[in-house]
């Protein structure tokens, strides 16, 4: 069990495959309100929680306590798994977000009409979309100070094994024209904007590990179109009444496999304990992180060199070993986390002797390896469109189209949970964590007469006197929930 509080938010990608459905924002909407229609899968937000960036009815809670919403920032479907205290978990309800999505397509009977993706990049529109993680951390570490600063080379280096892969690149330019195209048509677009650049494909590279390096500008920022960083600041609610501070991690992958999502995960959580028990190391400092990230995901030779502070080249395999050193203190603590100390190992050592060995595990290696046979055979050159397209399509999330489904069968991906776990986060909450108390109250306030409700991942508020506060994520607040249940079915 992890000794965090762990979440992942997904943004996902729509292809509308008939245009007779709309633009992919109109589709969008129209999945969202087929999932909170007659109320079966969680109840919409009646008012809105941000002014700019959640408007009322722009999403709402789930029954299994996470969060299916709009996000404005781009018209991107967005789903919020609930806060998880085991890695099984944190994989089985990301995935249970996936299956949601394939559910709403087959109500709508669009499942031949739409296609959602588990990526993070356009590849010709220029755009990028994320999978942020979200940590709790101890009431001691403040989430963007300069305690934080070891765990910057731990990101940066991370992609060799949690990259999702990508054929091509972008490179930033500084004409604004392809990106400024439909921004002032919502407030959010411009409000915040303190710069705007164009991006490009970029021809000169073939393939590299990471879709979302070629877009990270800063190692923090408090912005997140054309100012993302590694990390973002980011608060629970309006009132903030959480114990526990959260470090919202911007940069990151979205990963198709399941053992690539334990190893960024676990491997994470793990560094952070070394952080806020002072053994993180301190001797891995990078000169110029972003430059690093960029260099790390586009080496051809996949010897993913980067500059120390102090002037030394080292090899991201070796960074990597270094933070594996400092958490080997945990060994002993329990199964999951012996079993995570020995597949870091494992992969490290796989990634030095040759990354090709790992086509079973990690999403870049499996990736490429079957674009560069298809390349092969039929001649192509790499920035052929029809690579572009088997690299989108590697990332369909219906389990009868998308690419990693058939390599799974075909090539034994290596999975961690099987789909009982998958259908089981569909329909309740975690067990450990706050998360069960909200996911019992949609559920319940779904076959009550209550219209005036305001839900926060912190807290819930029925009518103007009856309200309901999760303060410790790490309290499933079993008694609490009975009891103001009682009260509101005594209304």
């Amino acid at each position: 069990m992890l000794r965090r509080i762990v979440g992942i938010e997904t943004e996902f990608g729509c292809f509308v495959r008939d245009p007779v459905l709309g633009k992919p924002e109109e589709v969008v909407e129209r999945v969202k309100d087929q999932a909170f229609r007659d109320q079966r899968w969680g109840l919409i937000d009646r008012y809105a929680r941000d002014a700019f960036f959640e408007p009322a009815e722009a999403g709402g809670f789930l029954i299994n306590g996470g969060r299916l919403y709009i996000d404005v920032v781009g018209s991107h479907l967005e789903y919020a798994t609930p806060e998880c205290l085991t890695l099984r978990d944190v994989i089985a309800y990301d995935k249970a977000g996936q299956r949601l999505l394939i559910k709403l397509l087959q109500e709508l009977g669009w499942e031949e009409r739409v296609s959602f993706h588990n990526n993070n990049v356009d590849h010709y529109g220029g755009h990028t979309f994320g999978c942020h993680e979200n940590y709790s951390l101890s009431p001691e570490t403040h989430p963007y100070g300069q305690r934080l600063a070891p765990l910057i080379p731990f990101l940066v280096t991370r992609q060799i094994f949690a990259g999702a892969g990508r054929v091509g690149g972008h490179r930033l330019t500084s004409d604004p024209r392809r990106m400024i195209r439909g921004l002032s048509r919502h407030r959010v677009d411009y409000a915040f904007l303190d710069q705007i650049y164009g991006v490009e494909p970029d021809p000169t590279v073939d393939f590299q590990l990471s879709q979302r390096a070629d877009h990270i500008l800063y190692v923090a920022s408090g912005r997140v179109r054309f100012s993302r960083a590694l990390i973002n600041p980011k608060w629970d609610s309006f009132q903030d009444a959480s114990r526990a501070p959260r470090l919202h991690i911007l940069f990151g992958e979205s990963n198709m496999s399941e053992y690539a999502e334990f190893l960024k995960i676990g491997t994470t959580a793990l560094v952070l304990d070394t952080l806020e028990e002072h053994a993180a190391p301190q001797d891995v400092r990078l000169d110029q992180p972003i430059h690093a990230l960029r260099e790390i995901s586009r080496d051809p030779t996949w010897q993913w060199l980067a500059r120390l502070e102090d002037g030394r080249t080292i090899r991201a395999v070796d960074v990597q070993r270094r933070y594996l050193e400092a958490a080997q203190r945990f060994r002993g603590r329990d199964e999951e986390t012996d079993y995570l100390l020995d597949e870091w190992e494992y992969v490290l050592d796989a990634l030095e002797r040759d990354p090709l060995e790992l086509a079973d595990r990690l999403d870049w290696v499996a990736k490429y390896k079957m674009l560069r046979l298809y390349r092969e055979e039929e001649g192509l050159d790499w920035n052929d469109q029809a690579l572009h397209s088997l690299d989108l399509e590697y990332h369909n999330i219906h389990p009868e189209q998308g690419l990693f489904f058939a390599l799974a069968e075909s090539e034994g991906m290596k999975k961690i949970i099987d789909e009982e776990e998958i259908e089981l986060a569909l329909y309740q909450g975690p067990e450990h964590t706050r998360a069960k108390a909200r996911a019992r109250l949609v559920q319940a306030l779904r076959a009550l007469p209550i219209k005036d409700y305001l839900i926060e991942w912190d807290g819930i508020t029925v009518g103007a006197k009856r309200a309901l506060i999760f303060e410790d994520p790490f309290n499933t607040y079993d008694r609490q929930v009975e009891r103001f249940l009682r009260h509101l079915k005594g209304l």
